[in-house]
């Protein structure tokens, strides 16, 4: 699992040790998320099936994208589609995505790199893989993030944010045991690169065979941790979790995880994508690609996609559809 990885984590900076008073968030509960296809047809897994959106808030909707090896011209995206009143973030693990916008947003993704897309108001997007990985086939894996936008910034201008592999902020547990990667937030005192509306936090962490990792973590989130990858023990209680699988903790001050001691050829380490973020608490309304706080803002959504106000495909596209 490529992501962004380094050649020596003993020379990044450490996770501090937590205080000895803090207090170990609880495992709520642990769900495995269903398989299905999503665009013109690429597997996922649905991350957040069967959990709460008073849970999940600020999060709305999380897909894990393959992991799945093309053959030539099979690789899949989506088509031209549109949003508004949340934000999509795209984190690509392994292989190659393109982003196009009618906010004149976009640009190719590849391991380890982020897009971060504000719909707001209204914007039309596509993401499919480049000519090229098409053409040659490949290995394609990622996670797909939908965060709410409070009903103050529902409407807000649409944005585009590239986030490189490069930009993210790389620490090391105490003992070197796991790489952690920090997308967007702040995890003790170490801060992400993505900006965020609504007060976040976005982790992808590598945990070696029998290494555990605990994360101070901000009270006022909520914490959710995927598994990308690989198997292992979650919370105090060490409950066991393996690929596919969402954990929802309770509140306190530190997340654990911990790595089972040996992994399949499958994968080396454990992989996670922990985030968490303050609950906006306002109603939702939810259709298709839009989400709102009430029906009649989702169905006036309709209506200004149908009417060409929420943008219009580049002539460029056009030309090639």
């Amino acid at each position: 699992m490529p992501a962004v990885s380094v050649d020596n984590i003993l020379a990044l900076p450490r996770i501090g040790e937590v205080a000895p008073d803090a207090t170990e968030r609880p495992v709520v509960s642990v769900t495995t998320a269903p398989t299905g296809y999503e665009g013109e047809g690429f597997p996922v897994r649905r991350a957040f099936a069967g959990v709460g959106l008073e849970q999940l808030d600020p999060f709305i909707h999380m897909d894990q994208m393959g992991e799945v090896n093309y053959p030539p011209g099979e690789a899949k995206g989506t088509p031209w589609h549109p949003h508004r009143g949340f934000e999509t973030v795209t984190y690509m693990i392994d292989g190659t995505m393109e982003h196009q916008d009618s906010n004149g947003g976009g640009g190719i993704i590849s391991g380890g790199d982020t897009q971060w897309m504000t719909a707001g108001g209204g914007i039309l997007h596509i993401e499919a893989p480049p000519e090229q990985l098409v053409m040659s086939g490949g290995v394609f894996h990622g996670v797909q993030l939908w965060v709410n936008l409070p009903k103050s910034n529902k409407l807000a201008a649409p944005r585009y944010q590239d986030i490189t592999g490069s930009k993210v902020a790389l620490l090391s547990s105490p003992d070197g045991g796991a790489l952690v990667r920090v997308i967007a937030g702040e995890l003790d005192g170490h801060q992400g690169p993505g900006s965020t509306y609504t007060p976040i936090a976005l982790l992808h962490a590598t945990i070696a065979p029998g290494a555990s990792v605990t994360l101070p973590w901000n009270r006022e989130f909520n914490a959710l941790a995927y598994v990308l990858a690989g198997h292992g023990l979650v919370g105090s209680e060490r409950r066991a979790v393996r690929h596919g699988q969402l954990t929802v903790f309770g509140r306190g001050d530190t997340i654990t995880i911990a790595a089972a001691d040996s992994h399949d050829s499958r994968s080396e380490s454990l992989e996670v994508f922990i985030l968490g973020g303050k609950p906006i608490r306002e109603p939702i309304a939810m259709a298709g690609p839009f989400v709102m706080n009430t029906k009649a803002e989702v169905m006036q959504a309709f209506e200004d996609f149908q009417a060409g106000r929420l943008g219009s495909v580049p002539a460029a596209y056009e030309t090639l559809e």
